[in-house]
């Protein structure tokens, strides 16, 4: 997962990015309320009711919209507009944690969400048959992750601004999200 903020002074706040189907890790509390500044979730512009997918041009404009204030954390980690969110945060954190650590966690959400029909975004819910289909969370995970964190170094590279604030467990995350 990666996360970040942007702030007015592009110190003092850092822009939260993660993938769209890393939904498992997340950093509690959230960063936005907590330092006060705007909460974006990518997930929840890009499914659509009946889980469609957002147009391209619909969802781009979004995220510029959103970024396009002085402060704000945002959830998600899509390619489609990540050279928008990126170019206008300061930081990323990204919550590499073990694949063990995530998929269990993913495992647990999913479960649960399926169980209590708990709705999303747009009145989607998640399904058994949606958890176990091949876009599903369950299954994309193991076509994605050792991959992100392969290329995920590479990619913040990119963005010369960027700090990267890299965070290998949950406590890791825990004691920097009580510094903020």
């Amino acid at each position: 997962m990666l996360a970040g903020l942007c702030s007015a002074d592009r110190h003092a706040a850092h822009h939260r990015d993660r993938h769209h189907r890393q939904r498992q890790n997340h950093l509690r509390p959230r960063p936005g309320p907590a330092l006060g500044v705007p909460h974006g979730e990518q997930d929840a512009w890009n499914h659509q009711p009946g889980w469609r997918e957002a147009p391209l041009a619909q969802f781009r404009a979004q995220v510029a919209l959103f970024t396009a204030g002085e402060a704000w954390v945002m959830d998600g980690n899509y390619s489609k507009a990540r050279d928008i969110g990126w170019a206008r945060a300061d930081t990323v954190v990204w919550l590499d944690y073990p694949a063990h650590v995530v998929y269990g966690r993913l495992l647990r959400r999913t479960l649960i969400r399926v169980m209590t029909r708990r709705e999303l975004w747009n009145g989607n819910r998640e399904s058994l048959r949606g958890a176990l289909s091949p876009d599903g969370p369950l299954r994309w995970f193991w076509r994605t992750h050792w991959r992100r964190r392969r290329e995920t170094p590479g990619r913040v590279a990119e963005f010369r601004h960027l700090t990267l604030v890299r965070l290998p467990s949950p406590r890791e995350a825990e004691r920097w999200l009580s510094k903020i």
